[in-house]
């Protein structure tokens, strides 16, 4: 009952061109299809922390934002909108996926520019079993696996859809609260050490992107 609820409240704000697209948006893998087609947004102007309707009206979405809009979707559909926020060693980026299940596997959808750090089919037991998926591809350009936390699951309909769907307010209050939810150690302190870094292949893989950054117009 509270998922149609709630999915109600959320239909009721969308405009008709935002119920039409994320109707398509019917499964994770069509929405981690339709994040694909989204350039990385580079914050050329200083950090942003979007709202779904702000992203669909830029058409641009870093992994914030990425998984704000696929939570918005799995609710839309009725299901629960859940993130997951995985923190790095404080001289790197976290990183944040939306969370699924199917049939009781866990799977993740994620906005990213790189070749790594990306969708999670739904075939993890526990939440902390996904989040382990990425320690080894969660590396620095000098190869240091730089992973070591995951959020407790945040489910996003503790807040109203307004607050954080068609808000045109910056959402960096919410980016606040999940990073101030209950995390969990990746990886004990005493075995930090016996982390070996990712060689220079895989060093070199993880140059590719997706989107290049673009190019500033020189001044007159």
């Amino acid at each position: 009952m509270m998922r149609f609820m709630y999915r109600q409240r959320l239909r009721a704000l969308l405009t008709g061109s935002e119920r039409r697209l994320l109707a398509k948006l019917s499964t994770p893998r069509k929405v981690q299809d339709y994040l694909d087609t989204l350039p990385i947004n580079f914050e050329p102007g200083g950090d942003t922390y979007r709202s779904p309707r702000e992203t669909l009206k830029r058409r641009s979405a870093h992994c914030f934002e990425g998984a704000l809009l696929a939570a918005t979707a799995f609710a839309y559909h009725g299901a629960s909108p859940l993130l997951m926020d995985l923190r790095a060693t404080p001289d790197e980026d976290d990183h944040v996926v939306a969370l699924f299940r199917v049939h009781g596997l866990w799977g993740a959808v994620s906005k990213t520019n790189h070749a790594v750090l990306r969708y999670r089919d739904p075939v993890y037991r526990t939440p902390r079993e996904l989040a382990m998926s990425y320690f080894h591809e969660y590396t620095a350009d000098d190869g240091r696996k730089v992973l070591r936390e995951y959020s407790r699951v945040f489910d996003v309909r503790r807040f109203e859809p307004n607050e954080w769907v068609t808000t045109t307010d910056d959402l960096q209050w919410l980016a606040d609260k999940l990073d101030e939810s209950r995390h969990f150690p990746i990886i004990p302190q005493r075995n930090v050490r016996h982390v070996r870094r990712a060689s220079r292949i895989e060093r070199k893989a993880g140059e590719l992107v997706e989107w290049r950054r673009p190019r500033r117009r020189a001044s007159n």
